[in-house]
């Protein structure tokens, strides 16, 4: 099995901090920038950052449907990893200043993909279709902190 990795990355025109907080806050503001390939989204420990534990589906493609549990960390500032007790999948969200008000912020989700020819496909398509979905939670990220200075 190869490591398979989707990355993203948007800068927003918002403090670090703020949007930090608005990915953080499991509770209230995560459940919003969540597109349609989410869903059963439900906190069941916690709701701010780590010591969270938040399940939802993932349809990535229409025959792929991820059952997610995760347990959330900080282990840094800036930082929230959410690792799936599910599976091997690990997302880590990272906020950095990027100038006087605005922030970057790079998604990173990793896993241990199939092997042999299914395993070409997956390492080649998932991380294209994963970034699609996590550019779409990024800019209602940017739509929810910037419009709400």
């Amino acid at each position: 099995m190869a490591q398979v990795e989707a990355t993203t990355q948007r800068v927003i025109e918002a403090e670090a901090e703020r949007v930090y907080d608005a990915l953080a806050d499991y509770a209230g503001t995560r459940k919003t920038l969540l597109p349609e390939q989410f869903s059963e989204y439900e906190v069941r420990e916690g709701g701010s950052g780590a010591g969270t534990l938040v399940h939802w589906k993932l349809q990535a493609t229409s025959k792929r449907i991820r059952d997610c549990l995760f347990d959330v960390t900080a282990p840094t500032a800036g930082q929230l990893v959410e690792a799936d007790r599910n599976s091997s999948m690990v997302t880590t969200w990272t906020v950095t200043p990027a100038g006087t008000g605005r922030s970057k912020v790079v998604v990173t989700t990793t896993w241990d993909g199939a092997g042999g020819v299914g395993g070409f496909f997956e390492r080649t398509f998932a991380p294209k279709g994963l970034g699609r979905i996590y550019d779409a939670v990024l800019a209602k990220l940017a739509a929810e902190v910037e419009t709400a200075k």
